[in-house]
């Protein structure tokens, strides 16, 4: 990911100590940075990384109103005159700068923990390919479900058309035709209601993912912190009580716009009222993202500043499978056998040695690596397997719906006879 996408940006006022005096410009958000650039000049006379941060408070005096301390370091850095509110950066810098500090100390962990080689490399390959097979299973079971409710809808309307069916040929039988009130002898099939198994499958659907996020609504004022989760069927907003602020089933969502790699907004449509429309921005977006684009792929659309993310994330996946195999077929012939010495040649570096451990799998890795790839294989056949189901629910479908529609225009016709 680029360092340098600017995130966001306000116009404010920093207080230059050198000069005592406020300079006015505009405060930048990156990544992993916070920049302030005048206006006048356009000289960058902040720029520290969010790591570096120890405090960011709201704070006021008699003299200075309405204003926004971070503690870098040893150094206080005062900013006023924030636009569109105080709140709205304080909630945004708090955000990115807390999710940097938990980035920061995952990543510093496991450095101290395990030394990074071509095994744990690999590993990790894998294990990011299954989470994402394995949300692409859950979506694609969910789309299985919707088949079956349609399929048993549709023998539903089959149902009510042979009740259809009988009741026309008793209206247009003769009155003095004897046989005609043995047609309502035979006892009319009843139907399971659907709307038990629907309302526990909805209670039973998982979440693929969920982040924190700061909700914007209407305005750029009207800025809070909260979650998106992401289901099969949908995504859900809700705040930090976990209390549901507005959840968007799959069929309501008219459009999803990705404005940056960390920036979404999400409208559905009305007539004759207001759109509702959320804009939601993270430090965990673009592990949403790709989710989003595999549910919305019809209704979600990139921007400019996003169009640089689509392709970054999106070349190295043209070669990824071909690279995973590759490394996982040459890679586990160099297993480290507890019998064979690594390094035993007399005089040879302690630098060339500890390259050649990295570059080889231990036996333990070796194991790891088979159970993903059998995990990999079955979560392959068992979404093939899906696949091949649902298309035979589609050509049941189609030619439910062919005949349902030739039968609705048959019974049609014969009701305007009678009328």
């Amino acid at each position: 990911m680029n360092e340098d996408i600017r995130i966001h940006s306000w116009p404010c006022s920093y207080y230059l100590d050198t000069s005592k005096q406020w300079v006015s410009g505009r405060l930048s958000l990156t990544p992993v940075a916070i920049k302030f650039t005048a206006d006048k000049t356009g000289e960058l006379l902040v720029n520290f990384h969010l790591s570096s941060i120890s405090e960011i408070k709201k704070e006021s005096s008699n003299l200075i109103f309405s204003s926004l301390t971070i503690l870098e370091k040893n150094t206080k850095h005062w900013f006023s005159s924030l636009q569109p509110s105080r709140n709205v950066v304080f909630n945004i810098l708090e955000h990115f700068w807390r999710e940097q500090l938990l980035s920061s100390q995952g990543a510093g962990a496991e450095a101290a923990a395990l030394q990074s080689t071509k095994g744990k490399e690999l590993t990790g390959l894998l294990t990011g390919s299954q989470k994402r097979l394995e949300d692409t299973a859950k979506v694609l079971h969910y789309q299985g479900e919707q088949f079956d409710n349609i399929m048993r809808g549709l023998n539903k309307i089959e149902g009510d058309m042979d009740v259809a069916d009988r009741l026309l040929t008793e209206l247009e039988s003769p009155s003095w035709w004897p046989f005609s009130s043995k047609l309502w002898k035979a006892p009319l099939e009843t139907k399971p209601k659907e709307t038990a198994t629907v309302s526990d499958s909805k209670n039973q659907e998982g979440i693929i993912i969920r982040i924190p996020v700061i909700i914007t609504h209407r305005t750029d004022s009207n800025v809070k912190p909260g979650k998106l989760t992401l289901f099969a069927s949908g995504l859900e907003i809700s705040d930090c009580n976990s209390q549901v602020i507005h959840r968007f089933e799959s069929k309501d969502v008219d459009d999803i716009r990705v404005h940056t790699p960390y920036e979404i907004s999400v409208r559905q449509r009305f007539i004759g009222k207001p759109d509702t429309s959320y804009r939601l921005l993270s430090a965990k977006m673009p592990e949403a993202i790709p989710i989003l684009e595999m549910q919305f792929s019809k209704k979600i659309q990139f921007l400019e500043d996003a169009l640089g993310f689509v392709g970054a994330r999106k070349s190295p996946q043209v070669d990824l499978g071909t690279s995973i195999w590759q490394a996982a077929t040459g890679l586990l012939g160099g297993v480290v056998q507890p019998s064979s010495p690594v390094g035993g040649r007399e005089g040879m570096d302690n630098d060339q040695v500890q390259l050649q451990k990295q570059e080889k799998i231990s036996q333990e890795e070796a194991k790891e690596l088979k159970q993903i790839l059998k995990k990999l294989k079955g979560l392959a056949l068992e979404t093939e397997a899906e696949l091949e189901r649902q298309d035979e629910a589609l050509d049941s479908i189609t030619t439910s719906v062919d005949h349902t529609t030739l039968n609705i225009d048959k019974q049609n016709r014969r009701i305007k006879k009678l009328t």
